[in-house]
């Protein structure tokens, strides 16, 4: 015993003082620019910072975004992911600890009397022992290279799991605001078809009073059907916008949400601070996962430079033998085993160089996916602030036409009565006014779509409530 313990105190401070061998992490260069093409407002908060429940407002979208939270599959497959990789990174982690084991064993054999040297082989013998069982001495830091690598790989997947929630807060808002245009599509096709209806009875009337052509009537009727047509597919189109809102919620929409708001009376904060580029880099949890990626990518070449070393394991034990049960813990029966082990590796055909090669072009893989994803995401943004310019010119243009087309249609279906117009002068009318509303709804879809995709390439959506404004950075460089 007192070997084994002078050998653990001189190979203690070995271990203790033992480092990787994996590379010094330094983060690559942004492979942007240092500001986003459509400068925005900056603002005390960064958008990341914004609560979703201070961006959607409506309380029938606040009520949604909280059952999908609680209820949606995806969110809850990746939260189920973190837990596995965590588990995995104590599996992985293990090993830097010595494994303790306490074993019992009893030996029962007879041998014939025949044989010379059999007075001398007991008939039983009894042991008791608690010893380390092969623990490897992390001198050149293989096994905690492998261990910084899962923990990487963790924290990679917490953020994959935050990446979801952004996506799926975003995606609800959408879903919502396409099932509300949805519904007023529906909405305004129905009432077309009303005055298409009395519009055509009208004409067969007049037709039946030999006033107008049959021209006239035909064409009456070919626009009737196609308003039906149109408030089919609406209503087709309607109802795939709730299935997909049921599935994002998790689960059938319940009777109490509040009542719908028109598209047009939407709240949502439209004026969402941008902030800089470099902002993505610490709050958009995709660009975050990547880093993670390419940290354990690091730490996996120093666990591939450290298999080129020496390893060395220790085997030890304690305990207790005796041939008699009754004597097993008396002072003579006490035994002790010390079994320290070096493999140093020779000539593996050249495994131990492709397993480092593949580990260093793994790194450079990960580099090339954490600048695309760096640029993706500066993408998204830059999209976002360029349409959100443009969308409420958009807007307004798109209700100036629908005032304008009502008017026209008010005045040809007046010249139609009188009999100055023929009845294609009112058709037309008549559809460029249903087209203009329509465009009308897309617009309105279009801004507060726009919102959310803003929201979301900013890294927003995983605070419920906004944070408090706190002082922004200089960014480097």
């Amino acid at each position: 015993m007192l070997e084994l313990r002078r050998a653990a105190l001189l190979l203690a401070p070995l271990f203790m003082t033992a480092c990787t061998l994996a590379p010094d992490y330094v983060r690559p260069e942004a492979p942007v620019s240092g500001a986003f093409p459509t400068a925005g407002d900056s603002g005390a908060v960064a958008g990341a910072d914004v609560g979703w429940r201070d961006v959607f407002e409506d309380p029938r979208l606040v009520a949604l975004e909280t059952l999908a939270l609680a209820n949606n599959r995806d969110l809850r497959i990746a939260a189920l992911n973190v837990e596995k990789v965590r588990a995995q990174y104590r599996i992985q982690r293990a090993p830097l600890f010595p494994s303790v084991a306490v074993s019992g064993s009893a030996t029962f054999q007879e041998l014939p009397s025949s044989l010379p040297s059999s007075q001398f082989v007991p008939l039983a013998q009894y042991g008791l022992s608690v010893g380390v069982t092969s623990w490897e001495l992390d001198f050149f830091g293989r096994i905690r290279s492998l261990s910084a690598q899962a923990l990487e790989q963790y924290l990679s997947t917490e953020e994959a799991a935050r990446s979801a929630q952004l996506s799926l807060v975003a995606e609800v808002a959408t879903a919502h605001f396409q099932e509300r245009a949805a519904a007023e599509q529906l909405t305004l096709a129905e009432q077309t078809l009303e005055a298409v209806q009395a519009s055509f009875q009208l004409t067969r009337r007049t037709f039946e009073l030999g006033t107008v052509s049959e021209l006239d009537l035909r064409t009456a009727e070919s626009q009737l059907e196609t308003a039906r047509a149109n408030v089919a597919a609406q209503t087709q189109a309607h109802a795939q916008a709730v299935n997909a809102l049921v599935y994002l919620v998790g689960q059938p929409l319940p009777d109490d949400l509040p009542a719908p708001r028109p598209l047009a009376q939407a709240t949502v904060r439209a004026a969402l601070p941008s902030g800089l580029p470099s902002d993505l880099l610490q709050r958009r949890p995709d660009i975050l996962a990547a880093e993670h990626q390419l940290m354990g990518a690091n730490a996996s070449i120093g666990a591939a430079r450290a298999a080129f070393f020496p390893s060395i394991s220790l085997t030890g034990a304690a305990g207790l033998a005796s041939t008699d049960l009754a004597s097993l813990f008396s002072g003579s029966a006490l035994t002790w085993s010390f079994i320290p082990r070096i493999n140093i590796p020779i000539f593996q055909g050249g495994a131990l160089r492709a397993s480092l090669e593949v580990a260093e072009v793994q790194k450079e893989v990960e580099i090339a996916t954490y600048e695309r994803t760096i640029q993706a995401a500066f993408r998204e943004v830059a999209d976002a602030l360029a349409a959100r310019q443009a969308v409420e010119g958009q807007l307004a243009a798109q209700r100036a036409r629908v005032e304008a087309e009502t008017q026209r249609y008010a005045l040809a279906e007046k010249r139609y009565r009188a009999g100055v117009d023929r009845y294609l002068t009112l058709l037309t009318a008549q559809r460029d006014l249903y087209t203009a509303q329509q465009a009308l709804i897309a617009a309105e879809l279009a801004r507060l779509s726009n919102t959310a995709a803003l929201y979301r390439a900013l890294g927003g959506g995983w605070r419920e409530h906004t944070a408090e404004a706190t002082p922004r950075a200089a960014p480097a460089g």
